[in-house]
C-alpha cells in the first residue's frame, strides 16, 4: 500500500517520460525491477528497470478484482443479479448473508473478516512449501465465518479479501461456470487480452517475467513460483501491463458494462485510506487534484498499480519490492508526473 501523499514536482507525459525515477529505484536497492507502460492519445509509452522486461508477465493481486466485479456487474446488467439483493439469495453459508448486499460485498462495507488476516493464509507473507498448497473457495470463506465481522452490514468499511472470495462463487453458483471462465469469455476474448490468465492451481509464471523476492531471516528467497489458489477470485491473475491498460481503458469508457452499472462501479465510499472505493474499483486523488480510477494489487514479490483518468489516460506500474521498499512519496510521485 501507498504510505503517504505528498506534493511532487509535475512534469507533462508528453515533454518527458518518468523513466529516470524507475531507474533509481532499482539502483537505490528499493526494487530488483520496475515496468511502467502508459497509453494515451499520443501513443503508448514504456520502460523497464532492473530484471524487468515491457512485456513480461507479472501477478496482479487485488487487480483481480476489478475483473471480478465487472462480471458481477454484467450479471446485473443481464438482471440475473441485484446489486441490492441480499448475497444469500446467491451464495449460502454468508455470515449475515441474509442482511449484506450484493453492493455491500463488492465495496467492501460487508463487515466480512478478512481470511487473509490468519496466520498462514496472506499471500503477502512468506509461507515456505504451504505457498504451492492448493485451497478451495469454500476453505476461505468458512476461515472467515469461523471470525467475528468486523461490522454489521453497511456499518462501516473494511478492505476483506472474502468479500471478493463470496464475489466469485456468486459468478459460479449464478452462470454454473467456473469464475474464471467468465472471466475469460465476458472480458479476455472480447478484448482480446491474450496474455492475461486465471491460473488456478500453476505455480509459475510464463516467459518473460521478473522474479520476485521476499526476506527470510535477514536473507533473500526467490518467491516467484507460488500456488495463487489462496487468493482466488481475490488476487489471483497474471498479466501485462499493456493487457492492463487496455481492460481498465475499455472499462472505464464504459465498453464493458451499460452505463448505469459503471456509475455504480465509481460510487466510491470513504475508506480512511489515500483512496475511495467503489464496486472493485479504487478513486485517487492526486496531490494537483486530479483523479484517477483503477486498482493496486500485491502478491509477495509483486506489486501493481492499473489506472486511467477521464481524459483517456492509462498506466500500468508493476515493480517487484526488495526489503528496503519504495517510498510512498515515490510511488505518488510517479503518478503525479504523469497526470498533473
Amino acid at each position: 500500500m501507498i504510505k503517504s501523499l505528498v506534493l511532487a514536482t509535475s512534469m507533462a507525459l508528453t515533454s518527458q517520460f518518468p523513466a529516470a525515477e524507475l531507474d533509481s529505484w532499482v539502483a537505490g536497492g528499493w526494487a530488483s525491477a520496475a515496468l511502467l507502460k502508459v497509453e494515451d492519445a499520443a501513443g503508448v509509452r514504456g520502460h523497464a528497470a532492473g530484471q524487468a522486461h515491457e512485456d513480461g508477465y507479472f501477478r496482479i493481486g487485488s487487480a483481480t478484482k476489478t475483473f471480478v466485479a465487472t462480471v458481477v456487474l454484467q450479471l446485473v446488467d443481464e438482471r440475473k443479479v441485484g446489486l441490492d439483493d441480499p448475497i444469500d439469495r446467491y451464495v449460502a453459508g454468508v455470515p449475515m448473508g441474509d442482511r449484506m448486499t450484493v453492493r455491500q460485498v463488492l465495496n467492501h462495507t460487508s463487515g466480512l473478516y478478512d481470511y487473509a488476516h490468519e496466520q498462514g493464509y496472506s499471500t503477502n507473507r512468506w509461507r515456505g512449501d504451504a505457498r504451492f498448497r492448493s485451497y478451495r473457495p469454500q476453505e476461505l470463506l468458512d476461515v472467515a465465518a469461523g471470525r467475528p465481522s468486523y461490522f454489521d452490514p453497511g456499518e462501516g468499511w473494511h478492505y476483506s479479501n472474502t468479500n471478493y472470495v463470496v464475489a466469485g462463487l456468486l459468478v459460479e453458483r449464478v452462470t454454473g461456470n467456473r469464475y474464471g471462465d467468465e472471466i475469460a469469455d465476458r472480458i479476455l476474448k472480447p478484448l482480446r487480452l491474450k496474455r492475461t490468465s486465471v491460473p488456478g492451481n500453476r505455480a509459475g509464471l510464463p516467459e518473460p517475467h521478473a522474479r520476485g523476492y521476499s526476506e527470510v531471516d535477514g536473507r533473500l528467497v526467490d518467491a516467484t513460483l507460488m500456488n495463487p489458489s489462496l487468493d482466488w477470485a481475490a488476487g489471483e491473475m497474471i498479466s501485462t501491463a499493456d493487457d492492463l491498460n487496455t481492460f481498465f481503458g475499455a472499462l472505464l469508457s464504459g465498453r464493458l458494462t451499460s452505463a448505469a452499472s459503471l456509475a455504480a462501479m465509481r460510487e466510491a465510499v470513504p475508506t480512511g485510506t489515500i483512496f475511495r472505493y467503489g464496486l472493485g474499483l479504487q478513486s485517487f486523488d492526486l496531490p494537483c487534484g486530479r483523479q484517477v480510477w483503477g486498482h493496486g494489487g500485491e502478491l509477495i514479490g509483486y506489486l501493481t498499480y492499473a489506472v486511467r483518468d477521464d481524459t483517456g489516460r492509462t498506466a500500468t506500474l508493476s515493480y517487484n519490492p526488495l526489503p528496503a521498499e519504495v517510498p510512498g512519496e515515490a510511488v505518488i510521485g510517479l503518478f503525479a508526473s504523469l497526470y498533473c
